[in-house]
């Protein structure tokens, strides 16, 4: 018996009838055939919301995803290239640092060294000057003479003088030169002859040069022409 041909269901048995072939296959036809949808026994719809197609990507939208792709990929590996090059960099200034730092200390330590040769040699050239003091005074001590005691204490002096003068220390001239300020310390004045005006007639203490530096001026006299004084 044809589905037609039945009587007339309730709403009870429609619900419980299964749906004949015919209907089915009619129903397929009107369905898209790349239609997702999913449909129950009863021909109930389940999937209600089917997710749309994915849309198509242009020739100029996929390039510029190529180029982006590049791009990214440059810039990591630039990235990482710095990364390599500052971690040199900072390999090779903690080098110059330490090396700078040992030349210092080497410096340093010659300076010093050289500071205390000096020094040293300085200590050594002293001891004949006190030798020759003690001589002076032991001979003064045998022989009261002043003739004695004057030899030995200028026998003195002049070894401190050659002791000075081995490590660099000289005298600064001074009588019978001309004044100079930059070496000289003017104490007083004398009349003199016209040809001694300006020129050094006695020295109080003497001065010394270290090299090219004034380690004290001397002390001295001035003479000051007649014919200058008469003109005033």
């Amino acid at each position: 018996m044809s589905w037609f041909n039945k009587k007339k269901m309730s709403k009870k048995d429609f619900e419980t009838e299964e749906m004949p072939e015919e209907i089915l296959e009619e129903n397929e036809d009107k369905i898209p055939v790349n239609d997702k949808r999913k449909f129950s026994a009863d021909g109930e719809r389940l999937n209600k919301e089917a997710d749309p197609p994915p849309p198509v990507k242009s020739m100029r939208e996929t390039e510029l995803e190529n180029r982006l792709r590049e791009e990214t990929a440059r810039r990591e590996a630039a990235e990482t290239k710095l990364v390599g090059v500052q971690a040199k960099f900072e390999e090779v200034k903690a080098e110059m640092e330490r090396e700078t730092q040992e030349m210092r200390e080497r410096m340093r330590k010659s300076l010093e060294d050289r500071a205390k040769q000096g020094q040293f040699s300085f200590l050594t050239t002293l001891l004949p000057v006190l030798d020759n003091l003690s001589l002076a005074i032991d001979h003064a001590e045998k022989d009261p003479s002043v003739e004695n005691l004057l030899g030995g204490v200028k026998g003195t002096a002049r070894s401190f003088e050659q002791a000075l003068l081995s490590v660099g220390v000289e005298a600064v001239p001074s009588i019978g030169t001309d004044f100079n300020p930059e070496i000289h310390e003017a104490i007083d004045m004398i009349e003199t002859d016209p040809e001694n005006d300006g020129k050094i007639t006695a020295e109080y203490s003497r001065g010394y040069k270290f090299g090219d530096r004034l380690l004290r001026p001397a002390r001295v006299q001035v003479g000051r022409g007649r014919a200058q004084k008469a003109g005033e």
